[in-house]
């Protein structure tokens, strides 16, 4: 099995977007996949179709698998904990890692995918971030960014602080942000900066994550 943590440069730039065309891009092929999101919050149980466990669920060919990627949902588009505080309810790095190595060991896939929440140094539990969670994992990285003006600092300063913690960045993908400069030319400035790890491009529609698949899988 290839499991791989699905992490952004910060919030809402596209993370379940790419992971939903990986998915979708390896089903093609004939290849077994799962996804793990083991928190969400922003999640409306009155529309859980419009959430991102909901999202995956579907790329899955699962439409109503969403309670099972996404075990803890809170209500209120805050982060994590502060969201789950709202409910009554408080996050512990440790459980949250416990759920992420239950759900890996008891996967039978070709492909998983464990997507966080938030940006890379985004709190997850009230002492710890995102990154802990991928540090505690050490799965490699598939991370998003962004195509908005600043998005370069974003991205090399993810990258500075992933691999500072040990981790491998295995490919990062700039997903279309609205109202955002030229795509192709911000690619290409990425590139002059990060020489280590392929940068694709995932513009907001039509978008074949083929590529992707083949950089990620072989």
């Amino acid at each position: 099995m290839r499991a791989f943590f699905v992490a952004g440069t910060g919030t809402d730039l596209g993370k379940t977007h790419v992971g939903c065309a990986l998915l979708e891009a390896a089903r093609a092929r004939g290849l077994s996949v799962d996804a793990f999101k083991p928190v969400v919050s922003g999640f409306d149980p009155e529309a859980p179709e419009t959430s991102d466990p909901a999202r995956l669920a579907v790329a899955l060919g699962l439409p109503n698998a969403w309670a099972e990627i996404s075990p803890r949902r809170y209500r209120a588009p805050l982060a994590p904990n502060l969201a789950a505080r709202l409910e009554g309810d408080a996050l512990r790095m440790k459980d949250l890692v416990a759920d992420c190595h239950a759900w890996l060991a008891d996967r039978d896939a070709n492909l998983a995918l464990v997507e966080g929440a938030g940006g890379v140094m985004s709190p997850m539990t009230d002492d710890a971030t995102n990154l802990d969670l991928m540090a505690a994992l050490g799965l490699p990285i598939l991370l998003v960014a962004g195509s908005y003006l600043g998005t370069a600092s974003h991205l090399l300063t993810a990258l500075e602080v992933l691999r500072a913690r040990g981790l491998t960045v295995s490919a990062i993908v700039v997903s279309e942000s609205l109202d955002a400069p030229n795509l192709d030319q911000t690619v290409e400035m990425l590139r002059a900066f990060e020489r280590q790890t392929p940068i694709l491009v995932a513009p907001r529609k039509g978008w074949d994550a083929a590529e992707l698949a083949d950089v990620l899988l072989g």
